[in-house]
């Protein structure tokens, strides 16, 4: 079997999908390229986050784009699947290959005359941080919660499923730390858990949130007036937790440094809730090389213009490949990106005629 696209997309994300579709309002064929079951990355799996009106949150697009690109008759989509390798000459030559749940592995040629790398990030791994996730079973990350509020409206504490009264939401884990070498604000990751922490206390009043920060980053326009109303529902501490310690009660004692007081303090919660940081996707450095671009000291792939990277052979970036982005920074990113190898395309075109 062979594949024939003029733009081959490597991840079907957020970024993967925007950029396919832009592409085909251009008349512009594309294949994805997907390494999981299911197109959509991690923003998929997010809740929407709509209390009194819609807080822009991008959770609803994700679906809509799946939807799109699944009737598009203008993209292929290949899913399990990863690119095994790549050569190019006047036209670029991919090796892919194809999980399968009922037999062996099938391999198939694409051919592109230009590529988008939109291939994501992973979720930084938390079992490495004080906090007992994976040990204790009420400590969830932020994904965790988003899948809970998608599935059952409020969140439910994973040992007995009863309904946390007390929550604690723990910012820049994985991100902003010099110890792992992690020195980038993911900045996804304030606006996300305000935004869950309101809407907890929407369809539950009675919860009581506690919000440990570093800082509060600002996310769009209308930050200050949302800021303004969550701050006053929650308990906010500029500070980040030492340790976590699982209580006879079944309950969490969180341990934090008040820096006001100059003294350490405690605090009991039903449910902890870490917001791990966007790391580079554990391929970046394998895709980069394939494609011979270069990966910056972060491990994020490197762009002349962030998230529109491109190099004189058409090979172009979009989304957190190049790093931390909303769904809304990555949908501009990707966008970017599809015009930029339309341009390519259409300069490729005219030199062959001119020849």
């Amino acid at each position: 079997m062979q594949s024939d696209s003029q733009v081959l997309i490597v991840g079907g994300g957020i970024a993967g999908l925007t950029a396919a579709l832009s592409l085909s309002h251009l008349n512009i064929r594309s294949t994805i390229v997907e390494k999981s079951e299911r197109l959509g990355g991690f923003a998929v799996q997010y809740t929407c986050k709509a209390t009194d009106a819609c807080v822009k949150c991008g959770a609803c697009i994700v679906c809509e784009k799946i939807g799109q690109v699944d009737e598009d008759p203008r993209i292929d989509v290949h899913t399990h699947s990863r690119i095994d390798r790549v050569g190019k000459s006047d036209i670029l030559r991919a090796s892919i290959v194809q999980s399968s749940s009922i037999g062996d592995p099938r391999t198939f040629d694409c051919e592109a005359q230009a590529v988008i790398i939109a291939s994501g990030f992973s979720p930084f791994d938390p079992q490495r941080m004080p906090y007992g996730y994976n040990n204790l079973s009420n400590v969830v990350t932020n994904l965790d919660l988003e899948r809970m509020l998608r599935q059952n409206s409020i969140p439910e504490c994973p040992s007995d499923g009863r309904t946390p009264d007390r929550m604690a939401f723990v910012q820049c884990v994985g991100s902003r730390d010099a110890k792992l070498g992690h020195l980038w604000c993911s900045k996804v990751c304030c606006a996300s858990a305000l935004r869950m922490a309101r809407l907890i206390k929407m369809r539950r009043p009675e919860t009581e949130i506690a919000f440990f920060y570093i800082d509060v980053q600002t996310f769009g326009k209308t930050f200050q007036q949302f800021y303004n109303g969550v701050k006053n529902e929650i308990s906010m501490f500029r500070a980040i937790p030492g340790e976590v310690y699982r209580t006879p009660e079944d309950r969490l004692k969180v341990v934090y440094y008040e820096t006001g007081a100059a003294e350490s303090r405690e605090a009991l919660f039903d449910m902890l809730v870490l917001s791990i940081g966007i790391t580079p996707s554990a391929e970046s450095r394998e895709i980069a090389a394939m494609f011979g671009l270069a990966v910056e000291e972060s491990g994020f792939i490197a762009s002349e213009d962030k998230g529109t990277a491109a190099t004189d052979g058409g090979i172009f970036v979009a989304g957190t490949a190049t790093g931390p982005m909303s769904i809304a920074e990555s949908i501009a990113s990707a966008d970017r990106a599809a015009l930029a190898a339309a341009v390519f395309l259409k300069a490729a075109v005219k030199q062959h005629h001119q020849t």
